[in-house]
Order: C-alpha cells, then structure tokens, then sequence
C-alpha cells in the first residue's frame, strides 16, 4: 500500500484565552488573545494542535478564528511583513506552534 505523502501548511489563528491558575497573564487581566501560527495538514489539525500546546502551557482557550494559510492571507489582500513570514517558516519548518503576539484583556 502506498503511503501518501501529506503536505503541511502554517495556519495563522487568533485565540482567545480565559484565566486559570496555571496562566502567565497579568493579575487584573480577565483573559488574553493571541495570535499564532500552527502547522497542520488542514486547519482542523492545526487548531487541535494549538489548543492542546496552549492547555499544556496552563492557558483556557475559549475559541478560535482562523484566517488561513500564507496564500490564502494574501488572495486576500494581507499585508504580511518579513517578520511575520519568517515565524510562519519557522512553524513549517518545526512543525510547531508559534506565538506571535500575546495581548491581555482587562475590563
């Protein structure tokens, strides 16, 4: 049987964060979004495997907005700067989830 090959992709998504116990946010903050990039051979499996990372690493992910690949961004009209392609590479490449950006809520 002939294996297929599966090709990954870095998926760019916006979790937002509840508080737990285990969490790094700051004290008055009431939860926190982060923008990632996750890699996956679909977004679904991207997803899963950010919020198992984001669990493991004490956070509550409440819910998560995808806004797709690299070239599905730019059919869009995205304007993505070499920092952010290089954190997307990085995530191909690990086969990783990379934080990019951490910002706290506070009511």
């Amino acid at each position: 049987m002939a294996r297929k090959d599966s090709r990954q992709q870095v998926y760019t998504l916006l979790v937002e964060v509840g508080r737990s116990e285990e969490d790094d946010l700051p004290e008055k903050a009431t939860g926190g979004g982060l923008v990632l990039y996750s890699s996956g051979v679909d977004e679904a499996e991207a997803v899963r495997e950010a919020v198992a990372i984001l669990k493991q690493a004490g956070l509550a992910p409440l819910d998560v907005t995808g806004y797709g690949t690299l070239a599905e961004r730019e059919a869009e009209g995205h304007e993505i700067d070499a920092e952010e392609r290089a954190l997307m590479q990085r995530a191909l490449e690990e086969n990783a989830v990379i934080v990019a950006q951490m910002t706290p809520y506070f009511d």
